[in-house]
């Protein structure tokens, strides 16, 4: 499939210090892609770099086969949202949002007819007139949503635009901004640190570390099949348990800590006896019990923490002194105690392997 934007061989030297190291990625058309990833890791000097706003060392960018590598910022018909919104305090909300079209010489009452449309898009139909500072962090976001959309960009740029907003607003925007890129069609690149945000609104997620991608796949994907430890360990939460490979026909792995596992998959085709790899457990995939389940695989721990989120728990404990998370059922909270010791049960479907 041909893709609409074409990252090709992207590199980004501050100095001695490579920030960006030969990044290739393919966006389809109308694709919602999350970079995700630690500060520092790359993945917002990739977006600036998308933007024009930063000057790539080499590489080449094409949307639709078309290089936009040496076009200006405002040449490239990119819509953007930065985390402070960037609003003309003396402008109203209508004024805002018009402002790019004034810039592009539509005529007033096209230009405003078109404005006013992209406002009631995002929800804000009535507030055409008010000023920034008369409007709520959600307000003035969807304003600056709404000005980065109403001249059709090719690209819409999100870099941490929620991370202003309190909890229960940031998850409710989070919906808005998925249900106007889906209304729209435009493809839509959006940068964040907070996992939640990138497995709730992504088509797809771009893993950033060190200033590589990691892995770039279908949320679901990253989150049961990792490709690498740093994968494995960044998104979500999970145990990471160092073995080696005992039996490549059988799927068989022996670690210090649990001992001999079988492993339902793995990120690599090719493996050998003796090779050393990691197993991911995710917490949510572990039983405790008071006694081993028949048809499990079993170890024990002891319990030192339980952090009770209501619906859930994280119970955290340790066995020879490494640490280990099962995340609970709240209701199953009452028969578990600090101190006690457990069992923690699984199948091989539950254990996937990595070996980067």
């Amino acid at each position: 499939m041909t893709s609409y934007l074409n990252i090709s061989g992207l590199k980004k030297d501050f100095g001695t210090f490579t920030a960006l190291h030969d990044v290739d990625l393919d966006i389809q058309k109308g694709e919602f892609v999350t970079f995700l990833g630690p500060s520092g890791s790359g993945k917002t000097t990739t977006l600036m770099i998308i933007a024009g706003f930063e000057k790539a060392t080499k590489g080449r960018l094409t949307i639709e086969g078309e290089s936009i590598s040496d076009l200006a910022p405002q040449d490239r018909n990119i819509g953007i949202v930065f985390q402070n919104y960037a609003l003309f305090p003396h402008k109203t909300a209508l004024d805002n949002v018009y402002f790019p079209l004034q810039m592009r010489k539509v005529k007033k009452t096209e230009g405003r007819r078109k404005a006013q449309e992209m406002l009631e898009l995002v929800g804000l139909k009535g507030f055409e007139h008010r000023h920034p500072k008369e409007m709520s962090g959600g307000q003035q976001q969807r304003v600056a949503l709404a000005r980065a959309l109403v001249f059709e960009p090719d690209l819409l740029l999100l870099d941490e635009p929620l991370g202003a907003l309190d909890k229960n607003l940031r998850e409710s925007m989070q919906i808005e901004i998925k249900r106007i890129q889906k209304t729209l069609g435009v493809t839509t690149i959006f940068v964040t640190h907070d996992q939640t945000e990138a497995m709730s609104m992504s088509d797809r997620i771009v893993v950033f570390s060190n200033g590589k991608i990691e892995q770039a796949g279908a949320p679901l994907e990253i989150y049961h099949k990792p490709g690498t430890r740093f994968v494995a360990d960044f998104i979500g939460e999970s145990n990471l348990i160092t073995a080696t490979i005992t039996n490549v026909a059988t799927r068989s792995a022996e670690s210090a800590l649990l001992g001999v596992m079988t492993y339902g998959d793995g990120a690599v085709d090719t493996l050998s006896g003796g090779q050393e790899v990691t197993l991911v457990l995710r917490p949510e995939h572990i039983k405790l019990s008071r006694e081993p389940i028949a048809g499990c695989f079993s170890s024990t721990m002891t319990i030192e923490t339980i952090v009770n989120f209501g619906d859930s728990a994280l119970v955290i404990g340790h066995r020879d002194g490494t640490a280990l998370r099962v995340r609970v059922p709240g209701a199953d909270v009452v028969i578990l105690k600090e101190g006690d010791d457990c069992y923690l049960n699984w199948t091989e479907d539950n254990v996937y392997l990595v070996t980067e």
